[in-house]
């Protein structure tokens, strides 16, 4: 595995298929702040609060010249389906292949119960608009986390 992400790198490149039809890549939004946010899974307790969190925040990280970016390994369908029953605004995008949750180094060694598996970890990058990465989060914690990033997001802004 490569070695972990930092401030400072540039991020690694995206092009995943979107729920709300083509794709969604971080060319795409070159010129912007972009906020990437890798979750383990669709419409799961976590995930779905995380979303709605970053769903509540949309209008301050439209103002700060910022986009939000999910991505799990969900398909695009299941995609679909946890934007429509939670009323979601973010872009999710569907990594299926694993291929940029490897890139990020998000896919990793878990365990519960005893068991060791392999999934996401839920971690947050903060992309300037050079695609250069100016903070990362791991192993987020839900509660409050929206909040923090937009606040580091206004801070990146200027506004």
């Amino acid at each position: 595995m490569a070695a972990a992400l930092q401030p400072g790198d540039k991020a690694p490149a995206f092009d995943l298929p979107s729920d709300e039809g083509g794709a969604v890549s971080l060319k795409g939004h070159a010129g912007k702040i972009v906020v990437l946010y890798f979750y383990p899974k669709d419409d799961t307790t976590g995930c779905t609060s995380e979303a709605k969190a970053f769903t509540a925040g949309a209008a301050g990280f439209e103002a700060a010249g910022a986009v939000v970016v999910g991505v799990s390994k969900d398909s695009v369908k299941s995609h679909g389906k946890f934007r429509q029953k939670h009323g979601l605004s973010v872009s999710l995008g569907s990594d299926a292949e694993g291929e940029v949750v490897e890139r990020y180094g998000v896919w990793v060694q878990k365990s519960m119960y005893g068991r060791s598996y392999m999934g996401i970890e839920r971690a947050t990058f903060l992309i300037d608009r050079s695609g250069v990465i100016q903070r990362v989060w791991r192993k987020v914690s839900v509660s409050g986390h929206a909040d923090e990033v937009l606040a580091a997001v206004t801070a990146l802004a200027g506004n």
